[in-house]
């Protein structure tokens, strides 16, 4: 173990505004010998997440941040070389928060076994991982979509959109998506079957809006914040629900979040916006996982990851996010 050499990005200093390279100091350190009840992991694939930015801000959150001086925290899915634990054997695929590093070496805290058998190890941080969860239990518990709904998804071309809209689709529902440029929009309706789309980019939204729901909106299904949830605030439904999954327009604001400003629509439509963390539905992943395998296995729904080769190019490819530049599920093949 320790001819091998572990390639670390560490949280150097909280940003202000968007991460950059000089946000992370980068070290290559050796691969350390599993103590008692710890495995080593080689990581194959990081999962790269909006919340990642979240993550380095000091403050209180559903989650501790990062400290400085530590491995940036990611989930991935890699391969145990060693292990000192009775539950992980040499060779076992895990699934878990590995860091932004070749090696993961500690306890497997909430850690859990994947078979690259039944599905291609990315599908594990995209469908089948914490993104299908969010998309599953966001749209299904909190937005509760009934047959014949109309569901809006913000960020519809990103990792937990473009599912969330395929499984609305499934419960029946008109399901329109907000997405940047016109190949994106043309890929929800063409390649995942959305209804309809509205590019961000090149058109009014309140207008998309109009045009694509012209019966008002009753569930939507926020990724983005800022102007795109006033819009659709403007368009609710009676008894409608908002989704607040995330809020990637203002993650790396230098000023203060911006607040919805048409707010006032949910006292008139006496509807609901409530907010979503996927860690409150922990004790029923596996449940949620068959049935999204049993989707993926019939062709009802399909799993879109893209692909960043090159741990060393971490810094750039988490940036994309920001930038619009994924479609689908954003992934570091270590």
């Amino acid at each position: 173990m320790t001819a091998e050499t572990n390639r670390q990005f560490l949280l150097a200093k909280r940003p202000v505004g968007a991460a950059t390279r000089d946000t992370f100091s980068f070290q290559q350190v050796p691969v350390a010998k599993p103590g008692a009840g710890q495995i080593v992991v080689r990581n194959q694939y990081l999962s790269l997440d909006p919340a990642m930015r979240g993550w380095m801000n000091e403050g209180k959150s559903y989650i501790p941040p990062v400290g400085l001086g530590e491995v940036m925290r990611a989930l991935g899915v890699g391969q145990v070389i060693a292990s000192e634990h009775p539950g992980f054997a040499v060779g076992d695929y895990v699934n878990g928060a590995l860091g932004v590093q070749d090696y993961f070496v500690g306890e497997p805290r909430g850690f859990y076994k994947v078979d690259p058998k039944l599905a291609p190890l990315p599908v594990y941080l995209s469908a089948l991982g914490m993104t299908g969860m969010t998309a599953y239990f966001a749209l299904l518990e909190v937005g509760a979509p009934k047959a014949g709904d109309t569901v809006v998804i913000s960020g519809a071309a990103g990792a937990v959109g473009s599912i969330a809209g395929q499984i609305a689709k499934l419960k029946g529902c008109r399901v329109v998506g907000i997405a940047g440029g016109k190949q994106k929009c043309e890929l929800l309706i063409e390649e995942l079957g959305f209804d309809g789309a509205i590019d961000y980019k090149s058109e009014d939204v309140i207008a998309g809006l109009k045009r694509e729901c012209p019966k008002g909106v009753d569930v939507f299904f926020d990724n983005v914040g800022g102007d795109i949830l006033d819009a659709v605030l403007s368009r609710l439904n009676f008894k409608a629900r908002v989704v607040i999954c995330g809020a990637i327009s203002q993650y790396n604001n230098k000023e203060a979040v911006k607040g919805p400003a048409n707010y006032l629509s949910l006292l008139v439509n006496r509807a609901r916006m409530e907010g979503f963390v996927v860690m409150d539905y922990a004790d029923r992943y596996a449940a949620a996982g068959q049935e999204m395998a049993g989707w993926l296995a019939k062709g009802q729904l399909k799993s879109k990851e893209h692909i960043v080769e090159g741990l060393e190019t971490f810094p750039e490819t988490l940036m994309k996010l920001f930038s619009g530049e994924n479609f689908g599920k954003l992934i570091l093949k270590v």
